[in-house]
């Protein structure tokens, strides 16, 4: 049986080792993070999401996963670390990736092939990865292989978008694609497109980078709408009637590790990417637009209280990574706003997580960050019966509740 080496954990590296271990691969799990590997030992997830534990289960019911903090031999070896990102520089931090490459170096034999799943800059595989590995004393696409296979899923849907969603793989050389391939049909069902490395690499950023300059243009439709009083909301869905136009919803701005860094992985070694970097910058300014809107609504308060709904980046996950609430939250304390949070999925937080009924008691302001589908359906007694000034602002238009409340849209 082909044996295979995890290295990395996270939301993206586990799963997908439990996927190939459910699928004829024998899988070993690498992880620095013992509580991690000690959770797994037991046979729990170390984080949750639909369908994980049952595919935890069936590894070990099929005997075909083990979790450690010590790399293996193998005949694969995937990499699927973080890729941090240095806010400073503007640029993707690749010490996981070195560290991984670094660790799996030793343990390389002949006909071995190296996957790399984290995201990356374009030419990271041909130019750090190879060389790194190549301290084996092995040559690259004449001992063993090196490609790159991005994943595509989002938090709350991982495991259907891992096994039905289109998959890019690029090798360094035609065998390294083709043995990825041969790998990632074992559970894919979607299309396999093969290219190079580099244009795998690439790719992946492209996508991530369409989606932020696509939010970044509505929401700068959205402080032009309101300039003319118009409904950004209703103008955006008559907008997209078109059959060529698909404008994406305003926000506070974006979050997540993909959407919110991807774009600077792709421009970090270029000289004019104006576009990106201008997107960019009207993202991450939108918290500042949103706060605008909550001094609107609270001037002539004497020491608002406002009370956030959501900090999770996107709506019914408790993922809070690169959250603009964040943002949002700091900028408002940073005005003498006392704030209060309520978010019905996350849990762990830089700032203290309240009941609904706290966090709206005594609040002169709700501001909506997130789409939770519970958001929706709230009987506006719920809210306003205990605030002190029922003012929203509702940077998500997902409120069914402001018909009582002097409200905003962003």
């Amino acid at each position: 049986m082909t044996k295979l080496c995890v290295l990395g954990l996270g939301y993206i590296g586990l799963p997908t080792a439990l996927l190939f271990a459910n699928n004829g691969i024998d899988v070993v799990g690498v992880d620095i993070n013992e509580r991690v590997v000690n959770t797994l030992k037991e046979c729990r997830m170390p984080f949750e999401e639909k369908g994980f534990q049952e595919l935890l289960d069936g590894a070990y019911e099929k005997k075909s996963f083990k979790a450690s903090t010590k790399i293996e031999d193998a005949d694969i070896f995937l990499v699927a670390v973080p890729t941090p990102f240095d806010a400073e520089l503007r640029m993707a931090d690749l010490k996981y990736v070195v560290s991984a490459c670094e660790m799996i170096a030793p343990h390389l034999k002949k006909d071995n092939l190296v996957i790399v799943e984290s995201t990356i800059p374009p030419k990271t595989c041909e130019k750090r990865v190879k060389r790194i590995l190549e301290k084996s004393k092995l040559k690259a696409s004449q001992d063993f292989y090196i490609s790159h296979c991005p994943e595509r899923a989002i938090p709350g849907n991982t495991l259907h978008e891992m096994v039905n969603n289109d998959r890019v793989i690029g090798g360094l050389d035609e065998t390294a694609t083709e043995l990825t391939r041969d790998l990632y049909s074992s559970f894919v069902k979607g299309n396999l497109y093969l290219t190079t490395s580099t244009s795998a690499e690439m790719i992946k950023l492209m996508e991530n980078t369409y989606r932020d300059v696509n939010i970044a243009l509505a929401n700068e439709l959205s402080m032009l709408a309101e300039e003319y009083s118009i409904n950004i909301w209703e103008a955006i869905d008559i907008a997209n009637k078109h059959p060529r136009v698909d404008i994406h919803r305003p926000g506070p701005g974006v979050g997540g590790h993909c959407i919110a860094i991807d774009p600077w992985f792709l421009t970090e070694n270029v000289n004019d990417s104006s576009l990106i970097t201008l997107a960019r910058n009207i993202n991450d300014s939108m918290p500042i637009h949103v706060l605008k809107k909550v001094k609107e609504l609270v001037n002539g308060i004497e020491n608002p209280v406002i009370t956030v709904f959501g900090v999770a980046y996107k709506g019914d996950i408790a993922d809070t990574r690169a959250t603009p609430a964040l943002k949002f939250i700091k900028l408002a304390e940073k005005e003498g706003y006392t704030v209060k949070i309520y978010d019905p999925f996350v849990k762990d937080f830089d700032y203290p997580i309240l009941s609904l009924e706290e966090a709206v008691d005594g609040s002169d302001c709700i501001v909506v960050l997130t789409d939770h589908s519970e958001f929706r359906e709230m009987e506006p007694d719920i809210l306003y019966h205990t605030m002190k000034n029922p003012n929203v602002v509702d940077s998500k238009n997902i409120l069914s509740v402001q018909e009582r409340s002097n409200s905003k849209l962003i």
